[in-house]
């Protein structure tokens, strides 16, 4: 084991090997963190909770290692060490050189996220440099809190309660001769003061106080001290999911937006899969399977026009009934509907497609259960006839839509299209839907 190392960053891509075993030094397919980080991550995998779905504890080689699995972004070990998972696509289709392309890909999909949707992909430090995603995420924030202060921070009234020298605001009586029945020079006062104290600022000031102790560059360690010491009045957020609730961002409030957006994904861990402890661990993990989801969805919905309508997540049907109740409900990720009524059923799959091989138990790298799925769908959705498409991401080995469509034998016309799905962050055409009587899109 490495003992006494210093905290290091590591990049991986999704089913990636990580080991504190020195021979991890010596492997090229495992990547070697500190024992420390080794032994946080592995009572993560070992544990009950949702944190155990990122990591699976295996043997290879002789050594005790940790397989990332389906999920993408970064952990935060309590001793320092940085862990950043990214897509598997990046690495099929250019290797490990290509880490930096492969950060804008995940960026430009977390954007289709609702939380997510103030990340910024055309920032050049982000093309140019070897930025983690982390601190990608930390430097927007404190960008968007450095546009807020130079368009100004907004103060509102607070209401005060003080044992003054002087007669000001609202005179509380009953106070007044609880505290002040002897020292009559003593007035005990309700006011309004006009201060930058409130539930905004609150939570972007322990937002800035919580990322200044994480990023590492020099850039974002200046700026986040340079707005702490701008927010040094105001206070830190006491019950920060209260001042969240209490946040109506109306008139005149429009730039508070995107800081108030970083702030509670900041202080609530970042994400939805989050390994936040006592510790103060945090994570930044998304299961690839929902990002791709939710991609592909929103941008078909920007894409395809009237009188087309897209649905995402419909779950009309379901599988059987039983004494007059439905059990197992079909929800296919898509169904494009046409003026006709006529639908489309699609699905999402976060699998790599190999078109070379073909033969055996191969079958292109395509799971049976995904077919029967689809078979499920058809029947319900098309009645046994029509097109139904699986959705999978484009790599060198799978860039262009299967020739043929994969015929259901089921009396109708049930036709299965498989097609490729482009993820990179500078393309303009993402999908072919040419089989389908659609355009590039």
């Amino acid at each position: 084991m490495i003992k006494g190392s210093k905290p290091i960053n590591v990049t991986v891509f999704e089913y990636g090997l990580l080991s504190a075993s020195t021979k991890a030094l010596e492997k090229n397919n495992v990547k070697s963190i500190t024992e420390d980080a080794f032994e946080y991550l592995k009572k993560c995998c070992l544990c009950d909770e949702s944190e155990s779905r990122f990591l699976k504890l295996k043997i290879v080689q002789g050594m005790e290692v940790l397989q990332v699995q389906n999920y993408v972004g970064v952990v935060l070990c309590p001793d320092g060490t940085q862990i950043e998972v990214l897509p598997k696509v990046a690495k099929v289709n250019d290797g490990e050189s290509t880490q930096e392309l492969a950060r804008l890909s995940l960026l430009n999909m977390l954007k289709s996220l609702k939380q997510f949707r103030h990340i910024q992909t055309e920032v050049a430090n982000i093309k140019r440099q070897k930025i983690p995603l982390l601190e990608v995420f930390i430097a927007q924030f404190l960008d968007s809190v450095n546009c807020l202060v130079k368009k100004g921070i907004k103060s509102d009234y607070v209401r005060e309660q003080d044992n003054s020298a002087y007669l000001k605001g609202k005179l509380q009586h009953s106070q007044q001769l609880k505290h002040n029945f002897i020292n009559k020079h003593k007035f005990y006062v309700e006011y309004d003061s006009y201060l930058q104290d409130k539930p905004a600022n609150r939570v972007i000031h322990s937002a800035l106080k919580l990322v200044a102790g994480y990023t590492q560059i020099n850039r974002s360690q200046k700026l986040a001290q340079e707005l702490l010491f701008v927010f040094h009045d105001i206070p830190l957020s006491s019950h920060y999911k209260n001042d969240f609730y209490v946040i109506k961002l109306g008139r005149g409030m429009q730039h508070y937006d995107a800081p108030i957006s970083w702030s509670r994904l900041i202080l609530e861990g970042f994400s939805p899969q989050s390994m936040l402890d006592r510790n103060n661990a945090y994570s930044l993990l998304f299961p690839m399977e929902s990002v791709f989801e939710s991609f592909v969805a929103k941008y078909l919905k920007n894409h395809i026009k009237h009188p087309l309508k897209v649905c995402s997540q419909v779950q009309s049907k379901s599988l059987v009934t039983y004494d007059n109740k439905h059990y197992f409900r079909l929800k296919p990720d898509l169904v494009i509907t046409g003026a006709d009524s006529k639908s489309i059923v699609l699905d999402t799959k976060w699998k790599l497609i190999d078109m070379s091989k073909s033969k055996g138990t191969d079958k292109f790298g395509m799971s049976q259960a995904d077919f029967y799925q689809m078979l499920g769908y058809g029947h319900k959705y098309l009645e046994g006839a029509g097109d139904l498409v699986l959705i999978y991401p484009k790599t060198n080995s799978f860039n262009a839509p299967f020739e043929h469509s994969f015929n259901y034998d089921t009396g109708g016309e049930l036709r299965l299209w498989v097609i490729p799905f482009d993820i990179s962050h500078s393309s303009k055409n993402r999908v072919n839907l040419g089989m389908l009587g659609f355009k590039h899109v």
